[in-house]
């Protein structure tokens, strides 16, 4: 049985408990995305763009789904590990896939903004629902249709005209059922006119030996002048897995900045879709990735300009160690009649041991002319010399090394927009490459730390 017939036939099993516990929106779409199903098959290790990531393996774990919604218990103050000292958060969570309201205060009653569940929103503001969930989702990508498939709830923002959410809003993903599960995620963010906000999502796993997927579809839409900044930082364990979709809309004269941090994971595969489809649109799009032992992570990015007078800056970064793999396919495309369009594309990556794997494809597709349009990819090691140099100034190797790495991935944690959360990002990698970012540091589990020390 194929990885995606036995949730489909779970569905089948199913279906009323599935539509009984979601929102009238979210099952509207089922039909659609069940239809989509129906021969498709998710891709494998070897085809393209997926070099290094074999979807159809991930999925195949007979993990379970909680469709009866059967609340999990979770310690929120014990999980909550992503804490960015001096910013000020609305925080929420998804226990498993649950949401839940955040230990601190929710958004002032009086602030226009909604952070709405799925399932509140379709009591309170049901028109958001039916306008905008679903609209930006490819249903063709199987993993999309299956989300879409199981989905039963979700988390809406919506940031009305003219409005800035006071205070970045904060989600934490939780992992913490005993037993195998995968939990079907989605988030919904629309910023409308001359809007703005920030979003900064956070996974974590409590339990370090269970299998887990989040299998996660994120639609962001930027209407016109409207600014919205998402970061997304992983920090899990090897036995979790992730398969993410970001979807990103942009009108006239929006900002979006997308900022995709992997520290801690087992396998990841994170997808961005981007439609620039606005006069004088920007679009910043950064991903760094530290990986060591038999980490996977890969990133797919395809970033299509369909208005002229825009720009975009994309850059990958990558630090493997041992026999992590990673993975970067980007593309670009420019359509016709679109001239003025400044576009740039990076992947670098620094190969830590002999036996780590990266596979980089960087692409350009141009169909205009008047446009300034770059794309590079290296896959190298540490400067030798500049190891060298340092040794003879005292420092020792490890710490020569450390220093290199933090230097190597500065500049895609300097393209934070929140202060705070840049300063946290580095005190984050630092502890991430002298091997004492892990659950047992945390939370007090059996993690081994020796085996993520990505300086050796």
């Amino acid at each position: 049985m194929s990885a995606l017939q036995q949730y489909i036939d779970l569905y089948n099993e199913h279906r009323a408990d599935l539509n009984g516990h979601a929102p009238d929106a979210l099952n509207a779409l089922r039909p659609e995305a069940f239809a989509a199903l129906q021969g498709a098959v998710l891709p494998k290790r070897g085809t393209e763009d997926y070099e290094a990531t074999d979807l159809e393996a991930i999925f195949a774990p007979d993990y379970g789904v909680n469709i009866n919604r059967v609340a999990f218990s979770a310690d929120q103050a014990g999980t909550f590990r992503c804490d960015v000292p001096n910013l000020s958060t609305c925080l929420y969570f998804f226990n498993n896939d649950i949401f839940m309201p955040g230990r601190t205060a929710r958004m002032n009653p009086n602030n226009p903004v909604v952070v709405e569940s799925f399932v509140e929103a379709q009591q309170r503001h049901p028109q958001l629902l039916k306008q905008y969930l679903g609209t930006l989702a490819d249903l063709s990508k199987p993993e999309v249709a299956l989300n879409t498939l199981l989905a039963q709830d979700g988390l809406l923002i919506y940031i009305p005209k003219g409005v800035t959410a006071e205070k970045t809003i904060q989600v934490v993903n939780i992992f913490n059922a005993s037993q195998p599960l995968m939990a079907m995620r989605r988030v919904l963010i629309v910023a409308d006119e001359d809007a703005h906000v920030r979003v900064l999502a956070c996974d974590h796993t409590q339990i370090s030996d269970v299998q887990y997927l989040n299998s996660q579809v994120v639609e962001i839409i930027a209407k016109r002048g409207a600014t919205v900044d998402y970061y997304d930082l992983e920090e899990s364990t090897a036995h979790t897995s992730r398969v993410s979709s970001i979807f990103v809309d942009q009108a006239e004269g929006s900002n979006v900045l997308v900022d995709g941090i992997t520290l801690l994971n087992g396998r990841t595969r994170n997808d961005y879709y981007v439609q620039v489809n606005g006069e004088h649109a920007e679009t910043h799009l950064l991903g760094m990735t530290i990986a060591s032992g038999t980490q996977h992570v890969d990133n797919h990015t395809f970033l299509s300009h369909n208005a002229p007078r825009c720009k975009s800056n994309e850059m990958f970064k990558y630090v493997i160690n041992d026999e992590a793999v990673g993975a970067f396919a980007g593309k670009i495309l420019v359509k016709p009649d679109c001239p003025r369009v400044e576009a740039y594309q990076g992947n670098r990556n620094i190969c830590a041991s002999s036996t780590a794997k990266m596979y980089t494809k960087p692409q350009l597709e141009i169909y205009t002319d008047d446009v300034k349009c770059s794309h590079g990819a290296a896959v190298g090691q540490l400067d030798e010399e500049a190891l060298f140099y340092m040794r003879t100034r005292g420092i020792s190797e490890a710490e020569a090394r450390h220093l290199l790495m933090q230097a190597f991935v500065s500049d895609v944690i300097d393209g934070v927009r929140l202060e705070a959360l840049k300063d946290r990002l580095y005190h984050l990698t630092e502890k991430r490459f002298s091997g004492t970012l892990s659950l047992c540091n945390v939370c007090g589990s059996a993690a081994d730390c020796s085996k993520l020390d990505i300086i050796k």
